[in-house]
């Protein structure tokens, strides 16, 4: 007898819904998304893959600009499906290597997700 296979399917989470929850490991430790952020507004941004142009400096205006989020009471929560060691030595070479349009040593304090296992990204379509 032949095997059905069911195909999975993913939605992103339209306005109004809640939000999917997760536990994950960041580059500022473990969270659990969205319970750790009760209370403020969210910015949860994904990006194809560490150390590629675009993603960079999409990533260094986010960071220059984190504090105006942050005086919004508004979290940024970066994701990737590259791994924590990928992410740590990405950050590094943003702060230490890269400039771009006048942005220089810039450093983030937001979590950025690992999610090699695309569990988070599924959750989100």
């Amino acid at each position: 007898m032949e095997e059905l296979k069911q195909e999975q399917t993913f939605a992103m989470p339209r306005i109004g819904e809640k939000a999917p929850e997760f536990k994950a490991k960041t580059t500022q430790g473990d969270i659990n998304f969205p319970s750790d952020y009760k209370g403020s507004w969210v910015i949860l941004f994904s990006h194809p893959a560490d150390f590629t142009p675009v993603c960079t400096s999409e990533f260094m205006t986010f960071a220059k600009l984190e504090k105006d989020f942050n005086d919004a009471n508004c979290k940024l929560v970066g994701l990737s499906v590259d791994g924590l060691f990928s992410h740590i030595a990405w950050l590094r070479t943003i702060k230490e290597k890269i400039e771009y349009k006048g942005m220089k040593n810039m450093e983030s304090t937001f979590p950025l997700i690992e999610d090699i296992s695309m569990n988070v990204a599924n959750k989100y379509g």
